[in-house]
């Protein structure tokens, strides 16, 4: 077997070069919208978490952003805790209830499906995290009309 020559990636080094951007750095113009969906179940994948920070990297780019949970997407906004409501039982069990509560703290807007809420995963209204707004499943279809009336950007994600 022949030796290897290169000294062992430690602690720190860069594998990568992060800091060289390809493509411009959009912003938004006044009046922009984005909304992103969500049908994906809390910690079944990253898309849940990675499309929160894509929510929060649009509000900072100037969007007026909006985040919609629906269908189990639901799940994302669900008070978490372990043995208390707050308490992160294991690292990164917070992590949706955190980023979201930085998004709505930045001005984001929060809306989840009642439907799913209360008919596919058994949680009232007072299971969300507070700031999120509860919104008719009749509404799901007419907020994603709402923003292509505005011609906004839209990231919609599902998984099964």
């Amino acid at each position: 077997m022949p030796a290897v020559s290169m000294p062992a990636h430690k602690k720190g080094d860069f594998l990568v070069d992060y800091e060289e951007k390809v493509f411009e750095d959009v912003k938004a113009k006044p009046g922009e919208k984005a909304l992103v969906t969500f049908h994906t179940v809390a910690f079944e994948g990253s898309i849940g978490l990675v499309n929160i920070l894509q929510a929060l990297r649009l509000k900072r780019k100037g969007f007026e952003t909006s985040i919609l949970l629906y269908g189990p997407g639901v799940t994302l906004g669900v008070q978490r805790g372990f043995p208390k409501l707050g308490d992160e039982a294991f690292p990164g069990a917070q992590n949706f209830n955190n980023q979201l509560t930085k998004f709505m703290e930045e001005g984001g807007k929060v809306y989840a499906c009642r439907f799913a809420l209360q008919a596919l995963y058994g949680h009232g209204e007072p299971s969300l995290i507070p700031g999120i707004t509860p919104i008719n499943p009749l509404d799901v279809l007419d907020l994603i009309l709402l923003h292509r009336k505005d011609d906004a950007f839209m990231l919609h994600t599902w998984t099964l």
